[in-house]
This record gives structure tokens, C-alpha cells and sequence, in this order.
């Protein structure tokens, strides 16, 4: 058996940008790039888009007309190698909602909510390649088997260029910065 009948040629050879410009939606639906290679990502469970919906919700209410927050689509992290995240919300600059592909300057915050399978992504490998990018807060949000889930929040340090430690949430998610917000978790 050949890796061509296991996977089909694009899931072992890099993709560069030009390529990846030319696939639909469907075809990128489900998949980031990481050094080129494309990633598959498997179905999120109900809890998980909730929590993301729940969350954009209430990060766009707050961010007022200069921010839109978002689930669900590519953040070029860099062209080459070809790095494509897309986090579960993504708080970026109103200006740049038609700007195709989002860059890390049009982004302001990048939440992911960890699942099953990326524990060590969503908590290490996100984080340093967000804050390396130099998106300015990080959230991550772990799902408790009962109760509300937890909210990490994370600052970028402009002289390590990398995540700081911020406050810890349950219930109530309730920030300053990067705005005002207010998020009840145990709607969800």
C-alpha cells in the first residue's frame, strides 16, 4: 500500500501560498498549515463551537466599531514556510474585514478553546507561534468535564516577545484590556 492510497498527495508535500490562494473554502475548511503542511483538524464537538460562539458574541458586543471578533478563519501567521492558524475567535481590526489573508497586525486577540487531541497545541505550540507573530493577548480556554470552563489570559511581553501570565477566570470572565468586557461562562 502506498502513501497515495492512505492520503491523497497535498497531506504529505509543503503547500506554499500561491497554491493555498487557490483552494475554496471547502477545500480549507478544517485545516491550518504549519511550515507548509497542512493539518486536519477533527469536527469540534457542540461544546466547543458554543463556547466559541458565545465568546465572539460577547467580545464583539464589547470591542466597539473598531474591533470585530469572529470564529473560524485563517490568521497568516507567515508566507514562507506557509503557517495558516485558525483560532476558535479571532478579535481583529474592523478596517480589515474584506483583507484576505488576516495578518497578525490586523489581530488583536486570538482565543482557542482546547479539546481532545490539542491539549499540547492549543497550550504550547499556539501560544509561542501567536506571541512569536506578535499578537498582543492570548486566551486560552480549558472545558471542565462539569462547571464553567477556565480562562487563561495572556499578554504579549514586548521585550521577550512572548506570553505573560494574566489573570485565571471561571464563571465570569470580566477585563480592562484589551477592553471592557464582561463574559458569563456559565451560560454555556
Amino acid at each position: 500500500m502506498t502513501v497515495e492510497m492512505v492520503a491523497p498527495a497535498w497531506m504529505h508535500e509543503q503547500v506554499t501560498a500561491e497554491q493555498y490562494a487557490t483552494w475554496t473554502e471547502e477545500q480549507c475548511a478544517g485545516i491550518e498549515i504549519v511550515d507548509g503542511m497542512v493539518l486536519v483538524s477533527p469536527s469540534a464537538s457542540k461544546r466547543h463551537n458554543r463556547l466559541a460562539r458565545h465568546l465572539a458574541n460577547a467580545l464583539d458586543a464589547a470591542a466597539g466599531p473598531d474591533w470585530n471578533a469572529d470564529t473560524d478563519f485563517d490568521v497568516r501567521l507567515q508566507d514562507v514556510p506557509l503557517n495558516n492558524r485558525r483560532p476558535d475567535v479571532t478579535v481583529y481590526r474592523a478596517e480589515t474585514i474584506d483583507i484576505t489573508p488576516t495578518r497578525p497586525e490586523h489581530v488583536l486577540l486570538v482565543v482557542e478553546v482546547v479539546s481532545p487531541g490539542s491539549e499540547t497545541t492549543d497550550r504550547i505550540v499556539k501560544a509561542d507561534q501567536y506571541a512569536r507573530a506578535g499578537i498582543q493577548f492570548y486566551w486560552r480556554v480549558e472545558q471542565a468535564a462539569t462547571g464553567a470552563p477556565l480562562v487563561y489570559t495572556y499578554v504579549l511581553d514586548p521585550a521577550t516577545g512572548r506570553y505573560r501570565g494574566g489573570e485565571v477566570f471561571t464563571g465570569v470572565v470580566k477585563l480592562s484590556a484589551p477592553f471592557l468586557v464582561e463574559v458569563d461562562l456559565g451560560q454555556i
